[in-house]
This record gives C-alpha cells, sequence and structure tokens, in this order.
C-alpha cells in the first residue's frame, strides 16, 4: 500500500476541488494519453492503442454530425494543430469531461478527497510537459526548428510572408537566441524531473511555454491548441503549490516544504521498480531524443558541398519551350525568372507555375543530381516516385549551368548563370557600438 506524506489521508476538499479535480483528470487524460507514449518504443504496443485511436475518431466525427457541425474534414500530418478535426477533438473532450465529472460527482460523493490520485494526475502530467520540454528544448539547442533562413527565403519579398514564417524566420535568423530559448526548456525539463525543484521547474516552464502560446496568438502560428494546453497543464501544476507561493511572495511568510509530489513506497520492490521506470524514461524521452538530433544535425552538416551542382541563385539567361525562347517579361509569371539551388536537395524557381509546391510566389521542388550520368531530376515532392522534369545537365564553366529534357510533351532548354546577388540580411552583424540607427 501507497502512503501520501502531503497531508492528512483525512484531510477534506471543498466540494468545488473535488468537482474540477474530477473534470481535470478526465479532460488531461484524454489529452495526454499516457496508454500511447510507448508506442514507438514497444513492439506491438501501436496495434493495440490503434484501436483506441479509431474509437475516439468515431467518437468525434459522431460529435461533430450532431452536435459541433464543423466542416467535414479528414485527419491529414500537415503540421497543423489548429485543424478542424482538432478543433472537434477539443471540444468532444470538453463534453466527455462534462458528462464523466457529473457522472463521477453523483456515483462518489462521500469520498473526502482525492490526494492520491492527484499524486498520479500530477505525475502524468508533469512527465508529460518534461518531454515536450526536451522534445521541443533539444531541436532548439540545435537550431533545428527553426533554421536560418535559405536563399530561397531571403528572395522572397517581405510582404509575401505569412504571420507564422515571418515569426520563424525572426527567430531563426538568431542561432545564440533559438539556442537560449532551447536552453530554458532543457533546463525546465530537468527541474522538473527532481520532486524538489518541481515548483522552480514549473515556474520556468510557465514562463517558457506562456511565451511561447503569446507567439503563436499573435503571429497566427497553427500550434495554438497545444500551446494553450501548455500552459494549463502548468498551472493546473502550480495549483498544488499556490497557497505555499502565496505566502512566500505576496505575505512574506515562512512556508513548508512541498510534498505534495512525495508518495512512499513502503516495499522495496516498489522502490526499485520506481528508479527503474524513472531511468528507463529519461533513457526514452531525453537520452533518444537528444541522441537522434544530434545525428540529424551532423547529417546536415554533412550535406554541405557533396552534391555536384553547388548551392547558391542562378538567374535564367535562356528559357525555351520546344525551341521558341519565351522573353524575360515581368508580366510573365509562368517563365522561369530564376533557380535557387539550396543545401540538402530543396530548391526553388522565380515562378508561379503551379507545378511546382508554391509557396510565397515561388515555386519549391527538390532536386537529386546524378554526376555519372549527368542528369538532374526535379520532384515535387521527395517522396514523389515519379519525376516532375528529367533535365540532362553541362557546366560549361563555374558560373555557367545548362539544362535540357522533357516535360510531359514540351522540350525545355534552359541556361542557368551563376548571380552574384548577397543578402544582407545572410551576415550575421552584431555590433557593441552603433553610430546610427540601422
Amino acid at each position: 500500500m501507497m502512503t501520501q506524506t502531503t497531508q492528512p489521508a483525512s484531510a477534506n476538499w471543498t466540494i468545488l476541488q473535488k468537482v474540477a479535480f474530477r473534470f481535470f483528470c478526465i479532460y488531461f487524460l484524454f489529452n495526454i494519453t499516457p496508454w500511447t507514449w510507448l508506442d514507438n518504443t514497444i513492439p506491438g504496443l501501436g496495434y493495440l492503442t490503434a484501436y483506441y485511436q479509431n474509437a475516439i475518431e468515431w467518437i468525434v466525427k459522431l460529435f461533430n454530425k450532431y452536435w459541433f457541425h464543423f466542416p467535414a474534414t479528414t485527419i491529414v500530418n500537415n503540421g497543423s494543430g489548429d485543424t478542424s478535426f482538432n478543433w472537434e477533438m477539443v471540444f468532444t473532450y470538453l463534453l466527455l469531461a462534462l458528462a464523466g465529472c457529473l457522472v463521477w460527482s453523483m456515483l462518489d460523493q462521500k469520498r473526502k478527497s482525492y490526494i492520491q490520485a492527484n499524486y498520479w494526475l500530477s505525475t502524468f502530467v508533469r512527465y508529460f510537459l518534461i518531454t515536450m520540454c526536451f522534445v521541443y528544448g533539444i531541436d532548439k539547442w540545435y537550431a533545428l526548428q527553426m533554421p536560418f533562413p535559405n536563399q530561397s527565403q531571403l528572395a522572397t519579398p517581405l510582404g509575401d510572408f505569412l504571420p507564422m514564417r515571418f515569426s520563424w524566420l525572426f527567430i531563426g535568423y538568431s542561432t545564440p537566441y533559438e539556442m537560449f530559448s532551447g536552453a530554458m526548456e532543457i533546463l525546465a525539463g530537468v527541474l522538473l524531473l527532481n520532486r524538489k525543484t518541481i515548483t522552480l521547474g514549473l515556474c520556468v516552464a510557465l514562463a517558457v511555454f506562456t511565451n511561447v502560446m503569446v507567439l503563436n496568438l499573435c503571429y497566427d502560428i497553427p500550434v495554438k491548441i497545444f500551446s494553450i494546453h501548455l500552459v494549463i497543464y502548468c498551472c493546473y501544476l502550480l495549483y498544488n503549490d499556490c497557497k505555499r507561493l502565496v505566502d512566500f511572495f505576496i505575505f512574506n511568510r515562512s512556508v513548508d516544504a512541498n510534498t505534495i509530489h512525495h508518495i512512499s513506497f513502503p516495499e522495496k520492490w516498489m522502490r526499485r521498480t520506481r528508479i527503474v521506470l524513472k531511468l528507463a524514461f529519461i533513457a526514452i524521452f531525453v537520452v533518444m531524443p537528444f541522441y537522434t538530433t544530434r545525428g540529424w544535425y551532423q547529417s546536415l552538416l554533412k550535406e554541405s558541398n557533396t552534391r555536384p551542382i553547388s548551392p547558391g541563385i542562378y538567374d535564367v539567361s535562356i528559357f525555351a519551350v520546344n525551341k521558341d525562347t519565351i522573353p524575360a517579361l515581368i508580366t510573365d509569371t509562368l517563365r522561369w525568372k530564376d533557380i535557387i539551388f539550396e543545401k540538402g536537395g530543396l530548391a526553388s524557381v522565380g515562378s508561379t507555375d503551379t507545378a511546382f509546391r508554391q509557396r510565397y510566389r515561388r515555386g519549391y521542388f527538390t532536386f537529386i543530381p546524378d554526376s555519372t550520368h549527368t542528369t538532374i531530376v526535379f520532384k515535387k515532392f521527395a517522396s514523389d516516385k515519379d519525376a516532375m522534369i528529367s533535365f540532362h545537365y553541362a557546366m560549361p564553366d563555374s558560373n555557367t549551368l545548362t539544362l535540357w529534357g522533357t516535360r510531359k510533351t514540351d522540350s525545355l532548354y534552359v541556361v542557368l548563370k551563376k548571380s552574384r546577388h548577397h543578402f544582407q540580411l545572410a551576415d550575421k552583424q552584431f555590433h557593441w557600438i552603433s553610430e546610427a540607427n540601422r
């Protein structure tokens, strides 16, 4: 049997506290789903939890059909956490939590408190926050979540960017600032791992995630739901310390140590199991993400100049379709004006041709050069099996690249000249002394 060291087991909670706990317990468990955390770690577990995911999807769609009436949507993994389905899920969880809270309250009216249940709920929420701190913190520490603006983005007019992309470029421009942001998230995660520093860790996490939430709300970044929930989780856990924090910071009173998160395990096997589980959590959710991200970071560094076509901006001096040269007119939106080859196989073309992935009035694609056969393949998406265009290429000199090939039924002939255009923003400048406002 476990014993709680926070307060006497007979401590009475108010009716409001008990009702609030029942609601948040159901709602939080629906959101953090701790039973799915090891889907990618334990073989076969994902097949079992898939039944739960399918059931939730069916319930969400059922609620939407009869109550919410959001536009019919499919679940897509496109990076947005604020899709119609995500909002349907939030409202469904709220209704389920309200219904569950009502039934629970009717069946459990005589219970005086939920001290041990609150310990377990707080533990699950705390470890979920720890996971998020390390996942996002490690990415920022290696400046991978918001990378430095590439040349295609530098070539895009500022006014064409949407607020979300603008904010990411702002953060990604300064690697030290992004590393600092990541370090603060990692620090919060480390502090939350130790029961003695949970309160400090929650204060740091609340500050960090509140800043993230405000950025998401103010710059229309489509992770609003998730960031709002992270702040709510921090506030819920800090509520356990509410009286202590008020007494210490406002009334200047002495306070006792926080033992909300302490439970005594009388059996030796229980104590050993707790240590083993904690070490396993650190290995899976802290150490492994660190080495995975570090390996990804090192692979990007090695990618740099190993390709036969050097990265850079290339102006299109000749663009011929079926042997007819198309003049470079400003009004022509389909003619290629320039091509920018980035490191890592990403490229963009100055054209609104919808054959490419259109973003901010530039067409994006991936390219795969083959120096053995002097060919280069353009694909709309890296995962595409079929090429969008297959070119042969030649490099008469270090500044010229000639492409010729077939696109559907049209033959293309393109001559590219390496541009000397330089973006001032690409220079990471810093001045202790500034004689004028830049």
